[in-house]
């Protein structure tokens, strides 16, 4: 999806081992592990004459990870894909040196009329440094294919990368992880011996209790000490946890790029204004690049 303007939510607060916001990046944490870009979509109802059309866009540096909780999203891409996601499978888009795609309501939706609730999070995971420029490519995998487990009241989906000693199939490039749970008790969960690096916390439904606060649906976590936080997660709640093992280089973002290297952002600015990135076939929309606003930190 394409990110229209970056708008920061600059309401963090600290309250002991967790920074909380709305979305990532927030003033006090731009990244958490290689995950640098985290926008909550929906819940909307969707259906006649209000239906999504994000056109044609570039990227660079990065992978896209869509997950659905409800609705379904046709994605085109330069690389001539054509898929449907649906709930609880992931699309993983890897950039790359650049490529272009857009993200509509499938056509059989559009055609039967059909009124549904779109809700699902397009997630942005920075590449590493030596591999920013490799060639884009593209992996559906099913939900049924991602590990999934239970544990006193909580059911378990590991997404994307290592967790539990477990792995995704999602062909990531990083070390990271990224958790989906479900309870119908109350929950402990633990991170020490479980999972590595730096950890994010969004609560999607439900609530958690962390440092004795409660922060519920809506709220994002960033915890301040690695691999060893532990939060209670109230019964009926519905919890992704994410992050993994931070890049040594600073990463740059505007728009929808992200590279190491504000030189490389210039010039897919030039390439994206020129014509020069890879087409969608047979799409001829376009979203113009945004005035850039300055660089910061």
């Amino acid at each position: 999806m394409s990110n229209t303007g970056l708008i920061i939510e600059e309401r963090s607060r600290d309250i002991g081992d967790f920074l909380v916001g709305r979305l990532i990046p927030f003033r006090k944490k731009r990244m958490v592990g290689p995950f640098i870009f985290i926008d909550h979509m929906g819940p909307t109802e969707l259906g006649p004459n209000h239906y999504m059309d994000v056109d044609q866009h570039p990227h660079i540096g990065l992978a896209t990870l869509t997950y659905l909780l409800e609705g379904k999203i046709t994605h085109e891409d330069s690389m001539g894909t054509h898929q449907v996601i649906r709930p609880g499978s992931v699309n993983w888009m890897v950039a790359g040196k650049g490529c272009t795609h857009t993200e509509r309501t499938p056509q059989e939706a559009r055609l039967h009329k059909e009124v549904f609730t779109m809700h699902g999070y397009q997630i942005w995971v920075a590449l590493p440094k030596d591999l920013e420029d490799i060639t884009p490519e593209f992996h559906h995998i099913e939900a049924t294919s991602l590990p999934r487990w239970s544990d006193q009241g909580a059911q378990y989906t590991l997404v994307a990368g290592q967790a539990f000693n477990k792995m995704s199939p999602v062909p990531v490039h990083s070390d990271l992880f990224m958790i989906a749970i479900t309870t119908t008790t109350a929950h402990t969960f633990v991170a020490k011996g479980n999972i590595k690096g730096e950890i994010g916390i969004c609560i999607v439904s439900g609530s958690i209790t962390a440092c004795d606060q409660t922060i519920t649906a809506g709220n994002m976590l960033v915890s301040k000490i690695e691999d060893v936080c532990t939060v209670q997660i109230s019964p009926d709640s519905h919890i992704l946890i994410f992050g993994g093992e931070p890049f040594p280089e600073e990463r740059h973002i505007f728009w929808n790029f992200v590279s190491h290297s504000k030189e490389k952002i210039e010039h897919a600015k030039e390439a994206w204004k020129t014509g020069l990135f890879p087409k969608v076939p047979n799409d001829t929309s376009y979203v113009p690049l945004p005035k850039p606003p300055s660089f910061g930190k």
